[in-house]
């Protein structure tokens, strides 16, 4: 792929996301940085860039965006929410809020650049997950099954892609402290942990708080999603962060 390159990125308002979109540009890629609502504060002005309103989990949101967008050589789908709480107080409208961005939403906008590539023979699509598919932890029952059906789903469709040269990827980040995944989680938390799981969750938040001592920076997703897009080499599971590589180690 040329420096002329475009890549659309979804959830560009923070983390992971806005991050990446900053690395693209700044390595000469056009931008497609998409958010919910808009703003045209958080990235570098330029005129590679452009910045598009896009709902994950509205089919009409994502035709307007692909619409605008144009043709792209790389979709990175990174909008993501977060979930921590017990399943039994887990609200099930919460959970579908969770499978619908994470894993819907997911499919829906790689389903809606396909055909653009296929018929170009050439493009890659990079889907962010997370590490807490590689190890069990409490809590997060929801999301991890959420990610986990994202990591099934893009390991099947690189083999039926592979025949018109189209790329799948994952990228998988750790743990990374002040990104809106906290934010989410902790929206969707209120009021879902039953008396009776209380101290539990205070004793996995205080292991949590013991024993992490690797954590992941954004910078170290963004890296990997430029190692996924830019390089065949590159293996279909991407640990992002010193303890997402650790995870994949062990």
């Amino acid at each position: 792929m040329s420096f002329t390159s475009t890549v659309l990125i979804s959830g560009c308002s923070s983390g992971f996301g806005l991050e990446t979109a900053r690395l693209f540009l700044d390595r000469g890629w056009r931008v497609v940085a998409t958010m919910r609502t808009p703003s045209d504060d958080l990235l570098p002005r330029s005129e590679r860039l452009r910045v598009l309103p896009l709902d994950v989990t509205d089919i009409g949101s994502i035709h307007r965006c692909i619409d605008a967008a144009g043709p792209i050589d790389a979709l990175v789908n990174n909008a993501g929410v977060g979930l921590l709480a017990p399943l039994e107080g887990v609200e099930l409208v919460n959970a579908r809020e969770v499978f619908e961005t994470n894993t819907l939403g997911t499919i829906a906008m790689t389903q809606a650049v396909l055909r653009q590539f296929r018929e170009r023979r050439a493009g890659v699509v990079v889907n962010v997950t997370s590490s807490v598919t590689l190890r069990p932890l409490p809590l997060l029952s929801v999301y991890t099954g959420s990610k986990a059906a994202v990591n099934a789903f893009t390991e099947s469709l690189a083999l039926e892609l592979a025949p018109f040269d189209v790329r799948v990827r994952l990228v998988l980040p750790g743990r990374a402290p002040g990104t809106s995944f906290g934010d989410n989680a902790r929206r969707l938390m209120e009021h879902s942990v039953p008396e009776a799981y209380m101290d539990f969750r205070e004793r996995v938040f205080a292991a949590t708080r013991d024993t992490v001592t690797q954590i992941t920076h954004a910078q170290d997703v963004a890296e990997a999603v430029w190692r996924a897009v830019t390089d065949p080499s590159t293996p279909m599971h991407l640990p992002a962060g010193a303890d997402a590589v650790d995870l994949a180690l062990a």
